[in-house]
């Protein structure tokens, strides 16, 4: 199990990004959150097995819009529930 946050940065807000990352999350049985961020990008927190979270992690390079770049950190699952947008 891992948790995943990442930061995508890119025309990433307004495009639909965090409903269609929640679907993809939703998809591959993971728990977290996509939420924008005042700056434009769109932090992505994502908790479960290491393959599916990998899998998600390659997937946001081709959510809608245009990514320029995905940060990625790293640290053990705190539990999360469910997979919510804000």
């Amino acid at each position: 199990m891992k948790r995943l946050v990442a930061h995508i940065d890119g025309h990433v807000q307004g495009v639909g990004f965090r409903w269609w990352t929640r679907s993809q999350a939703i998809e591959l049985g993971l728990a977290g959150s996509a939420t924008n961020l005042s700056d434009g990008r769109v932090q992505v927190i994502a908790e479960g097995p290491d393959e599916a979270v990998g899998e998600l992690l390659r997937r946001l390079w081709s959510g809608p819009g245009s990514v320029d770049e995905v940060t990625q950190e790293w640290a053990e699952p705190v539990g999360e529930r469910g997979f919510d947008t804000l």
